[in-house]
């Protein structure tokens, strides 16, 4: 499957703009301790209920699991614009994403 043009430029845009710390991230690397703890309990909640609410209408749901944190942050920068997100939204379903792997 070829990557579209945007989602190469998102790509490329997020790993500039994060100082390549996406690429920095290794698997199984240990998390910040506010990641860990869910810094914002309500922020978890309100990612949850968006990411059943959202995600689900046209994916089957993926086990946060499935995806280091560096790739939930390129994936939901993606699917942000595609889905019409607001960035509260987006931010809201990575806290959740990110707690819940």
């Amino acid at each position: 499957m070829k990557l579209s043009k945007l989602v190469v430029a998102s790509i490329a845009t997020f790993s500039i703009a994060s100082g390549g710390s996406a690429l920095a991230q290794q698997p199984g690397a240990v998390k910040p301790a506010a990641a860990q703890q869910g810094a914002d309990p309500a922020a978890f909640a309100r990612g949850a209920k968006a990411w059943a609410g959202n995600c689900a209408q046209c994916h089957n749901m993926r086990d946060p699991k499935d995806f280091r944190d560096d790739q939930w942050k390129i994936i939901m920068s993606h699917m942000r614009i595609r889905s019409g997100l607001t960035g509260q939204e987006a931010r809201d379903i990575l806290r959740f994403l990110e707690a819940s792997n």
